[in-house]
């Protein structure tokens, strides 16, 4: 494969864009961030024309493939009767009312536009209920970029086992900050009652129910219900930060596997099949100062009619084609694709770990038999031999995120998953 184009305009959005991008993230990929000419369904293809069967998706929010007809069918004829209102729809109510069939639990919903923002009034909705400034997130847990939020999701594994300190992910972080966030260890009960039993001034606990950010690591048994009972006893708002799992793992998200009610969600990648979308899940107790607008909310693009309509066509085809069976057939799909990558390791004698579930999981090069918690990943993951990986795949016509999660897509058919597996038993063999 070449890449020419790739790296010539890759050179000229450095002169105009700071780092060439406008997502951090992307600024790591190889052998330059690459430019697109074109995505339908399970594939891309860049500037240079080469080809590949993607597993980035949008990082999470193409559930069903890269622009599904029956999504832009609806967009654009929606769109042909204004674009950003400032107001309401009829759609928008029809899509709530999907949204609460699709939640396994009773919730009002609002609209916003991206996962960072509806985390943000998540956590401002907590501290206006219990009139207290803190919170605690867990290490190695992502809830946006935000300077509240941004501590501890990939910090360095060093340190004392018993020392959670808040370290910034960022410089020009506020420095006030820092004094609202507790963080803690995840998946360990004990840890938590202990800072709950020493501090007063806590508003809520906000995590992934599903470590989606961090080797997809699963809650252990009981944990979800141990963190429930706490929140409880202790009187603090618990906050499922389902940005990731939300409409991906099951139509209800994690908590439709678990059965854990929160008292505040939060949604956005796959609720839109790739169109800019978010939402916040409560009851009408809570959400009574976004009612009463003393719990200021606002968003010009907001509820816009392109995210409305996107959402509607997408939740409208997975009741349409049954549910179950569409969640059922994407998760099969990618435990074929898990078991095959396992066998081709095996075949070349490579140790590796999958976390997760068909529609998304984590690949690790690491001879551990599970990843329970953010410190375990750090410890014993070999993150240069994955980005090795990484390459070779891109070469071998995959295209795999930087950060190790794989995610599946509606779209992803099984000769699809089978050349995905050769290219992947050659770049095990290469690396």
């Amino acid at each position: 494969m070449k890449f020419d184009k790739s790296i010539k305009l890759y050179e000229e959005a450095k002169k105009m864009v700071p780092g060439g991008v406008s997502s951090g993230i992307r600024q790591t990929e190889w052998p330059v961030p690459l430019f697109f000419d074109s995505a339908k369904g399970s594939k891309m293809r860049d500037v240079d024309g080469n080809e590949f069967i993607d597993y980035v998706m949008g990082m999470g929010p193409n559930l069903f493939g890269h622009a599904p007809e029956f999504i832009t069918k609806a967009v654009y004829e929606d769109m042909q009767n204004g674009f950003c209102l400032t107001g309401q729809s009829e759609k928008e109510n029809d899509l709530s009312v999907l949204v609460r069939k699709a939640l396994p639990f009773d919730f009002q919903v609002r609209y916003a536009s991206s996962g960072t923002e509806i985390d943000q009034l998540a956590l401002r909705l907590a501290r206006s209920i219990k009139g207290k400034n803190k919170y605690i997130k867990f290490e190695g847990h992502y809830h946006g970029w935000m300077d509240s939020v941004l501590y501890n999701t990939h910090p360095e594994a060093g340190g004392k086992e018993d020392s959670y300190e808040p370290v910034g992910e960022s410089l020009g972080m506020s420095q006030g900050s820092r004094d609202e966030v507790i963080i803690a260890p995840w998946n360990d009960l004990d840890y938590l009652e202990y800072i709950l039993k020493n501090n007063d001034e806590i508003s809520s606990i906000i995590m992934e129910p599903i470590l989606w950010n961090s080797n997809v690591i699963l809650p252990k048994s009981g944990y979800l219900e141990g963190v429930r009972e706490l929140c409880n006893k202790y009187e603090i708002i618990l906050i499922f930060d389902e940005v990731g799992t939300g409409f991906r793992v099951a139509f209800g998200g994690a908590q439709e596997l678990y059965r854990v009610k929160p008292d505040i969600a939060t949604y956005a990648k796959a609720m839109a099949g790739g169109f800019p979308i978010a939402m916040i899940a409560a009851n009408s107790e809570i959400m009574e100062g976004l009612t009463s607008g003393e719990v200021v909310h606002g968003g010009s693009f907001n509820s816009n009619v392109m995210s409305v309509s996107a959402a509607h066509a997408g939740l409208t085809h997975i009741i349409n084609s049954n549910s179950d069976k569409f969640y059922k057939d994407l998760n099969g799909n990618g435990e074929i694709l898990i078991q095959g990558l396992r066998n081709v390791a095996k075949k070349q004698d490579i140790e590796i770990l999958i976390q997760g579930f068909g529609s998304f999981f984590y690949l690790s090069f690491t001879s551990a038999k599970s990843i329970n918690n953010y410190r375990e990943h750090m410890n014993n993951v070999d993150l240069k031999k994955y980005k090795e990986f990484a390459k070779s795949m891109l070469v071998n016509g995959i295209r795999l995120s930087q950060n190790g999660r794989w995610h599946l897509s509606s779209a992803h058919s099984l000769e699809d998953i089978n050349r995905t597996i050769q290219a992947a038993e050659k770049s095990f063999s290469s690396i």
